[in-house]
């Protein structure tokens, strides 16, 4: 099956499989059509770029399904005009279907070989919106301003507030939370002016924040 074949029936099955959940954004599915998965996937694991598995990826690290990508970027709900932190960037996959529908997106991972791979696929698909960063997002990232959506695919004990202020009014974040030792659900926070309001959405796979950044890798 060629390269163009396997994108366009993997895409068209994960349409049919989002669908039955309730899944239609037109926005989203055609950014998520416009970002070949193939290229972010490791080469051993082309035929299975739009299955739902988890693909392992460098430095330990994995890439989602691609159901459960669709699945957190509904819930985020990101627009035109908006400014997007994302706090992991792995393969890169997510902030490039990101970077087709917001204004700006600002993506930082601890691991040097993740961002420098993943900014050679943004190159390749001269996607400018996306700014891909080096950096330790343990806690938090100063400097950069306020956000409209904060995304973070790392789990910390408890809803990391350092993050959270930097919304703005309006503004939410995703972010995974380990309940106990071995269960990490997806909660969501929408910002009105001070308050918070918190929404805990489904079970993720996400593995615990690691502070600083990776000596080696």
């Amino acid at each position: 099956m060629t390269p163009r074949l396997v994108e366009k029936e993997g895409f068209a099955a994960v349409v049919l499989r989002l669908r039955a959940e309730g899944i239609s954004d037109l926005d989203l599915l055609t950014a998520v059509e416009q970002t070949p998965r193939s290229l972010f996937v490791p080469p051993q694991f082309a035929e299975e770029a739009y299955s739902s598995r988890t693909i392992p990826i460098e430095c330990g690290s994995f890439m989602e399904g691609i159901d459960l990508v669709v699945r957190i970027l509904h819930h985020l709900k990101v627009k035109p005009g908006h400014r997007v932190l994302e706090i992991g960037t792995g393969s890169g996959f997510m902030a490039a279907v990101m970077g087709r529908m917001a204004e700006r997106v600002l993506t930082i991972d601890r691991y040097k070989t993740l961002t420098t791979n993943a900014q050679r696929r943004m190159d390749a698909l001269s996607l400018r919106t996306v700014i891909v960063r080096h950096a330790d997002g343990s806690s938090g990232m100063q400097g950069e301003g306020t956000f409209d959506r904060i995304l973070v695919t790392a789990a910390f004990n408890s809803m990391p507030r350092f993050y959270a202020d930097q919304l703005v009014s309006g503004g939410s974040m995703i972010a995974p939370l380990m309940i106990s030792e071995d269960v990490c659900r997806l909660v969501r926070l929408t910002k009105t002016g001070s308050r918070f309001e918190r929404e805990e959405l489904f079970e993720v796979p996400y593995l615990p924040v690691v502070p600083l950044l990776a000596s080696y890798l």
